[in-house]
């Protein structure tokens, strides 16, 4: 008995990302869960979050970003058509029924792939882009690497079960927060609800999308093995919630408990701008440049997320490197804001040159280092 209520304790529940036992998410029938705040990057509530799991069709997430870069590098176009191999044709699971001999364009694989979650439009489109599913495959897992995503490893493009195929909820959550962010002129396509393809019309499995008009995206997944599962996505006012649900028991369950941990979220934390990007913030003396000071800001927007009705409790500490010296380049590091609330840190963003700074001349040079060994 002491064996199984351990389990059930790690399972049920939730790992404490606020020190204010008030904060506590609320029960969530789930294996494990993320739920991020997207503008500020600060995550809420996690149960199991680094937990490798199968992520089943929330693979496609991936897929989607490298054809989403694809599309904006230009080596492919939503027009083009593309006739799918055999291979795809022949994927289990859920499909968009593409047909052999016929073919198809990237625009509506896309479609097929995130509103229908068509193995065969995974397949297609990962051909497409990496030649083969598998040079495609080393692409997704370059990619995770490079997102961050380091306990995540892929063996194919549609989430087909596989023991090397697995992911966790704090990676998927990284993963659907860089897809919203990098590729905001695709991310309507998660909002549609219904794709229609060879006169075959197939609704979108979210369905948050009906129930929750704040809700725009973005995938499900379920295999026997993995559960049910979904990312879903809601935008109010100025907020943007992810929540990632895995492992839940049932289509309704998914929905119901992302649904709970969304409004939770909303209801039990605040978000407010500290900074916005690209506007100087202060400008810091500068040695042996061209000019006697560089200004410095953030390359990004910059919000804190902190509990309802306790704004105020977050304190704010800005380093800075101190000395500066030419030349200077846009967007290097000039030091760190921090941000604190109870005493622990809960966002540190990066401030940078917001200008370049050649060096300056003889003189300058010359004059401003014998002031540096004077420091």
């Amino acid at each position: 008995m002491p064996i199984i209520l351990l389990f059930l304790s790690l399972l049920f529940f939730p790992a404490v990302v606020w020190a204010d036992a008030s904060l506590t998410a609320p029960f969530i029938a789930a294996r494990s869960y993320y739920l991020l705040e997207v503008e500020s990057d600060q995550p809420l509530a996690t149960l199991n979050p680094d937990q490798r799991v199968e992520p089943a069709s929330l693979t496609k997430l991936m897929t989607a970003y490298l054809v989403f870069k694809a599309l904006r590098d230009h080596t492919l176009t939503v027009d083009k058509m593309v006739l799918p191999s055999t291979h795809a044709w022949h994927m289990p699971g859920s499909r968009m029924f593409i047909q052999p001999g016929h073919a198809v364009s990237i625009g509506d694989l896309l479609h097929g792939l995130i509103i229908q979650s068509g193995n065969d439009a995974g397949v297609a489109l990962a051909e497409a882009v990496g030649g083969t599913e598998e040079g495609f495959v080393a692409r997704m897992n370059e990619m995770a690497r490079s997102l961050g995503m380091d306990n995540t490893h892929f063996v194919n493009a549609t989430g087909l079960p596989d023991a090397q195929h697995y992911s966790s909820a704090r990676d998927l959550a990284l993963l659907a927060r860089a897809l919203i962010r990098d590729f905001p002129e695709y991310y309507p396509l998660y909002g549609q609800k219904e794709f229609v393809f060879g006169g075959i019309a197939q609704a979108n499995r979210n369905r948050l999308l009906w129930m929750d008009p704040s809700v725009d995206g973005l995938k499900t997944g379920h295999t026997d093995s993995a559960g049910y599962c979904l990312i879903s996505s809601a935008h109010r006012g100025e907020r943007r919630l992810l929540a990632v649900m895995l492992g839940t028991a049932s289509d309704l369950a998914r929905t119901t408990e992302s649904q709970k941990l969304l409004n939770w979220g909303f209801q039990a934390f605040n978000s407010r701008l500290l900074f916005h990007k690209g506007v100087q913030t202060r400008t810091l003396p500068l040695y042996k440049g061209a000019q006697p000071a560089v200004t410095v800001g953030f390359s990004r927007d910059v919000w804190v997320t902190t509990p309802t009705g306790r704004e105020g409790e977050a304190k704010e500490l800005l380093t800075t490197l101190q000395p500066v010296i030419a030349p200077v380049v846009a967007g290097q590091k000039m030091g760190t804001l921090t941000v604190y609330y109870g005493g622990n840190v809960i966002n540190t963003t990066d401030l940078v040159a917001l200008e370049g700074v050649p060096v300056g001349n003889a003189f300058t040079r010359g004059w401003d280092g014998l002031r540096l060994m004077l420091k």
